[in-house]
């Protein structure tokens, strides 16, 4: 999934704390405590979240690879420490536990990693697939797009998140993404750019929540800022709309990926599915519509990149599906586990974290760097030679060299 950029994450749901490692940030880059752990805050919101995001206070804690505030350019490692843990200690201790006391969970949840993963390593009881295949992990990775985030952000590029529908019920888009637009949504229970629709979204997981069922639904992410180029259509391995949809459908429960307006152009004759091309003055070289959602061929076009995740609901319910006991071979209710009704305002914001990493990859694969300001100066270069025919939304300006990076 990454080049440039290598992500290693380790951690339970209920062990002591999730870690992540990322290599191949360039030296000099801004990076700050509270930037992700906003970050990490704004994944644990979400109308229909569970008990657990009430025990949880995601914290980071910055181990190596920054030093006064910049990167290195050596890998960093970042904790995140599971504060329910306490609760947990003995089950998940590391110690040997005599197999007589251990209670185990032979009855795998249907929709869930517990059968699949039983049979794959050999495990007796679910407990030792489900702690790993958790969404909890998540919180590692949304820690790892923050930096990708900060780094981006370096370059005038933009990732913002919404939610498009939850069970039945679904949301007009936004008109853009201002600013206040964006803050607006982060700021919604369901972080929902549609006020009505929001307010029918609580209703559905509040009767949800009643039967003790859960939804699914979907969200988009869109990239502001990115330069065409991006990707390539050369290696099927660096198409980017291919690497996008593989990050995002790496996100517990989501099962499905648009890129732009995919479902409807395939309903549509070739001359009214694509985005014709136009030159004006001032915006230069741009399309009429959008329909690629940002990508042609494997790479970005200098439109905004748009993408839809598809959720389903979440598996673990609070009034069990029907299983096979593993051991006895009878028919069997599986086992229960604390869960929430809806996690697609999360999901979301994974994704961000997700499409951010995958933007940041494929931008330093064009312009690499040992330091922050090697990677300016090539990007820089970049944009006088196509100046011609795209210029960023916002005015690049190549930083002074501050003699830290």
């Amino acid at each position: 999934m990454f080049g440039k950029i290598t992500i290693l994450t380790a951690g339970e749901s209920h062990g002591k704390a999730l870690v992540v490692i990322v290599d191949g940030f360039p030296a000099g880059l801004e990076v700050l405590p509270e930037k992700i752990d906003n970050e990490l805050a704004r994944r644990q919101v979400g109308y229909g979240r569970g008990k657990r995001m009430e025990i949880e206070r995601d914290r980071v804690q910055i181990i190596s690879g920054v030093r006064h505030g910049k990167t290195l350019g050596s890998p960093i490692a970042l904790l995140i420490e599971n504060r329910d843990y306490e609760n947990w200690s003995q089950i998940m201790s590391v110690e040997p536990a005599d197999s007589e006391e251990e209670k185990r969970e032979a009855r795998p949840r249907p929709g869930h990693a517990d059968f699949a993963g039983m049979l794959k390593y050999g495990a007796s009881s679910a407990r030792d697939v489900l702690e790993r295949s958790s969404a909890r992990e998540t919180a590692a990775r949304v820690a790892a797009g923050a930096l990708a985030k900060g780094f981006l952000g370096e370059f005038g590029i933009r990732i913002c998140s919404h939610v498009l529908s939850i069970g039945k019920v679904t949301a007009q888009k936004p008109n853009d993404y201002s600013p206040e637009i964006v803050e607006a949504i982060d700021k919604d229970p369901v972080r929902c750019p549609d006020a009505d629709a929001s307010g029918k979204m609580i209703e559905e997981i509040d009767f949800a929540q009643g039967k003790g069922d859960t939804l699914g639904g979907t969200f988009a992410v869109a990239v502001l800022g990115a330069p065409p180029g991006l990707g390539s259509s050369f290696n099927f391995e660096k198409r980017l709309d291919a690497r996008l949809a593989g990050a995002l459908c790496s996100i517990p429960s989501v099962k499905a990926v648009e890129v732009g307006e995919a479902i409807e152009q395939s309903r549509l004759p070739g001359s009214k599915a694509q985005d014709e091309i136009r030159y004006e003055s001032i915006r230069l070289i741009h399309r009429l519509t959008n329909m690629a959602g940002g990508i042609e061929g494997g790479m970005t076009n200098g439109e905004k990149i748009f993408l839809k995740a598809y959720v389903k609901p979440v598996p673990t319910l609070t009034r069990p599906l029907s299983t096979v006991d593993m051991e006895s071979l009878e028919s069997a209710v599986a086992f229960k586990e604390r869960a929430d009704v809806c996690v697609v305002p999360a999901a979301a914001v994974i994704g961000e974290a997700m499409v951010s990493l995958v933007i940041a990859d494929a931008f330093l694969d064009k312009f690499a760097g040992d330091t922050i300001r090697d990677v300016r100066v090539s990007y820089k270069a970049y944009l006088e030679r196509i100046s011609r025919f795209w210029k960023p939304p916002r005015p690049f300006v190549l930083k002074p060299f501050d003699g830290d990076s």
